[in-house]
């Protein structure tokens, strides 16, 4: 652990600090004693705990116009990627923790989160559609290795014929093309790598325990060699901080990418203070420039939450992505829509054995 700007940073991890959730009855705040650090004292770097919750629910349905799917699944809360800009990281609040670093360091797996999907599927009422697996913490983040259960979705999914879209920066998703490719052969499975930057220092900051952009990129190319319709997302944008888009795409593209979109930086509730912390601690000359073009983003808040400019933004800096990203995509071949995927092969397995007398 190192202190930088009077901040303690902690290695492998995004957040700097434990940062008190919206709910909070107290806050604690560090101050200068006029005593000089000593970087042996302290405590020890944060490891990576998980706690196990029975799955009461697994599908949730989504309404907001500008999401793009109607159905999402997540087998995880909290997420050890400790990307700083992740808009998930204000969910730890309803858990009674920080979204700074138990967001990274506290996680929540779904037990029997399979066997709740197959049951939800199994209902008459149940509509086949789109359905985004990991959109709000990643699916394939390093715990995946040992628990798998974002294989056992897959596979209840695969037996369903159930399509689904994955967006992951994990490299784990390899793991699984035995299940993705047959499902791809039918229409029914798409993944999207999210790829910030090319900038590998930067990512190691930005993104810590995630894949390196090398390894999303070969990512990338060993998912279109097995037939799987890949594409990039370049999300998100933040001014002054990431702006290699057009390499990013073009490196996506020439490893076997489709298609492609992004969204603006995010900061709703307590994400603020902590991406403003983040600023401190590793860009502090250019920290006030990149606030004035987020707010610039936002119709001058840190965050803007209507549904209409969340994702993109507004104003002049938000049209100059917009047209560096539609250029970009033009002139690469890159599609700007998501992979279409078939609904008419679902076929929802006979009610649970619980449910039938005869």
């Amino acid at each position: 652990m190192a202190t930088v700007h009077g901040i303690q940073v902690h290695k492998g991890r995004g957040a700097a600090s434990w940062h008190a959730h919206r709910f909070a009855s107290q806050r604690r705040e560090g101050f200068d004693d006029g005593w000089p650090a000593d970087e042996g004292d302290g405590p020890p770097p944060p490891a990576t705990t998980v706690t196990w919750e029975d799955a009461r629910s697994a599908i949730t349905r989504h309404e907001s116009p500008d999401i793009g799917f109607r159905y999402g699944l997540n087998p995880y809360r909290g997420c050890e990627h400790g990307c700083i800009y992740c808009y998930a990281r204000p969910t730890h609040s309803y858990l009674n923790l920080s979204p700074g670093l138990d967001f990274e360091t506290r996680l929540i797996a779904k037990r029997g989160l399979a066997g709740v999907l197959r049951r939800e599927l199994a209902r008459p009422r149940h509509q086949a559609d789109l359905l985004a697996l990991g959109t709000v913490t990643d699916a394939y983040q390093p715990v995946e290795r040992e628990l798998r259960i974002t294989r056992s979705l897959l596979e209840v999914l695969g037996e369903a014929r159930h399509p689904v879209a994955i967006v992951t920066k994990g490299s784990g998703v390899e793991r699984d093309i035995d299940l993705l490719a047959p499902m791809a052969a039918q229409g029914l499975a798409a993944v999207y790598v999210t790829i910030t930057t090319l900038d590998a220092d930067l990512a190691r900051s930005l993104e810590p325990r995630a894949a390196a952009p090398h390894r999303r990129l070969r990512t990338i190319r060993t998912l279109a060699q097995a037939g799987i319709p890949v594409g990039v997302s370049v999300s998100p944008q933040i001014p002054f901080v990431n702006d290699d888009m057009e390499q990013v795409l073009q490196a996506a593209r020439e490893a076997g990418a489709g298609r492609a979109f992004y969204q603006v930086l995010r900061l709703p509730w307590e994400l603020s203070p902590l991406f403003r912390e983040w600023l401190s601690v590793h860009l502090p000359e250019r920290a006030e420039r990149v606030m004035a073009r987020v707010q610039d983003l936002h119709g001058g808040r840190d965050y803007d939450a209507d549904f209409a400019r969340r994702m993109k933004g507004r104003g002049l800096w938000a049209d100059l992505l917009r047209q560096r990203f539609v250029r970009a995509c033009d002139r690469l071949g890159l599609a700007r829509e998501r992979a279409a995927l078939d609904t008419r092969l679902f076929r929802a397995d006979e009610a649970p054995v619980q449910g039938r007398l005869f």
